[in-house]
This record gives structure tokens, C-alpha cells and sequence, in this order.
């Protein structure tokens, strides 16, 4: 892609993305579109977005691949590795080379160069004092990300928390938290979604996800409306 190319097409996923910023518009829609829009245009492999639920627990809310889906799982679970310490911190951890990655994040390091990536760099969506998720983008090369895809990294993720807080104060913490667990459970049930849809027609969790999608998009529904009816069988394709 040239560079007259991506800047284009990175100036119309900010666009993209302030349309979503709209009443009743849909978390995890948002941050899937996120997400895939990194992985086009960044130098990265997979992408994924955690986010914070009520009792500030991070929870895999999107993500590109189901490589990186299972890599920011175990590490979830082992409450270590960069994500995790991006979250804590509120600031960028890069980790240009995984295989140096410290003992205390062995877990997240195997089951990433299990998967093939090579380098992570996890950027924390933060408003102020207050840090909801992180932006995680894997590459499947050592090194660090190039300062201009960093640059937009980070201006991606601060497009996402604005729309995630959605124009609130930050006192308005129970309303924040309550369109947090919202998208969380979207987001198990989207899970439940891809596994109805991967079984009905014999394809993998990742085409079935693209099937849910483009239905969502050609009858005009959420991405979570469209997973619940497929869930509770209302709905079937």
C-alpha cells in the first residue's frame, strides 16, 4: 500500500469511526471495525482490544484473529504479560522481541511464539486518570512498530475510549460501567454466535464471525442483536 494510500484510507477509518459515535450505537461493533482497520493499515499481524469490566478485570472484547484471540487469553488468565501491564500502568509497553519477554510472563510468551508472533506493543485506551482497556497489536516481526503507525495507534485508541465514554463526564462512572459489562456480554454472546454458525456450516470460528458480520451490515442490524437471535435460534442462516 503507498503512503498516499494509507493516509487516505486511515483519514476514512477516523471517519468511519466518528459516525459510530452516535446514540444507541454498538460497543463491540466499534471496536471489531478498530481492530481490523489496525491490522490494514498498521505494520502489525492481529489486534485486539481488552476492556475493564465492573470490578476491573480485563476481558478480550475483539480481536482480528483467533491466534491473537488465544494469546491475550492466557494472558488474562496468567494476569501478566504487556496488556496487562499496560492496563496497570496507563502507559505503552512495548516488547520488541517476545522471546526476552520476563519469567513472570513465560505463560503469555509461549503461547504467543506458539502462534507465531514475534513482538507486541499494548496501548492503553486512557482518558485522563482513567484507563478502561488496552489496544494490543501483534507482529509476527521483532522490532519496534514504526513511529508513525505508533503515532496512530495511539490516536486510534483514544478515539475508541471517547467513543466507549461516549461524550460523559468522568463522574458519570456507573454509566461508563454499565456500557462496559454491556459490551463484555455482547461480546460472549457474539462467542456463542460464532460456534452456531461455524457448526450449522462446517467453516472455521473466524469465517463464521465474517458471515454474522456481513448479515448484520446488509439488514441494518448490531452486530449483538444479530448474535442474540442466532443464540436463542430465532434467528437462523
Amino acid at each position: 500500500m503507498t503512503l498516499e494510500r494509507r493516509e487516505a484510507e486511515l483519514l476514512q477509518t477516523f471517519a468511519l469511526l466518528a459516525d459510530t459515535l452516535v446514540a444507541d450505537y454498538d460497543v463491540v461493533d466499534l471496536l471489531q471495525t478498530l481492530v481490523d482497520r489496525c491490522q490494514l493499515l498498521l505494520d502489525t499481524t492481529a489486534a485486539g482490544i481488552m476492556l475493564a469490566d465492573d470490578h476491573g478485570e480485563l476481558e478480550l472484547i475483539a480481536s482480528t484473529s483467533e491466534a491473537s484471540n488465544l494469546v491475550e487469553t492466557m494472558q488474562i488468565s496468567a494476569d501478566a504479560g504487556p496488556c496487562i501491564e499496560s492496563f496497570a500502568s496507563g502507559r505503552t509497553v512495548s516488547l520488541t522481541d517476545i522471546r526476552d519477554a520476563p519469567d513472570a510472563w513465560r505463560v503469555f510468551r509461549d503461547s504467543a511464539l506458539e502462534q507465531g508472533f514475534r513482538s507486541v506493543h499494548a496501548i492503553p485506551l486512557k482518558l485522563r486518570e482513567i484507563t478502561i482497556g488496552t489496544l494490543n497489536l501483534l507482529r509476527d516481526d521483532t522490532g519496534e512498530l514504526p513511529e508513525h503507525d505508533l503515532v496512530a495507534a495511539r490516536a486510534l485508541a483514544d478515539v475508541a475510549t471517547i467513543g466507549i465514554i461516549q461524550e460523559r463526564t468522568i463522574r458519570e462512572t456507573d454509566t461508563v460501567r454499565a456500557q462496559l459489562q454491556s459490551a463484555l456480554n455482547s461480546r460472549i454472546t457474539i462467542e456463542q454466535a460464532k460456534g452456531v454458525v461455524a457448526h450449522r456450516r462446517s467453516i472455521t470460528p473466524e469465517e463464521a464471525f465474517e458471515v454474522i458480520r456481513a448479515y448484520a451490515r446488509s439488514h441494518q442490524m448490531t452486530l449483538s442483536s444479530v448474535a442474540a437471535a442466532l443464540v436463542d435460534r430465532s434467528l437462523t442462516f
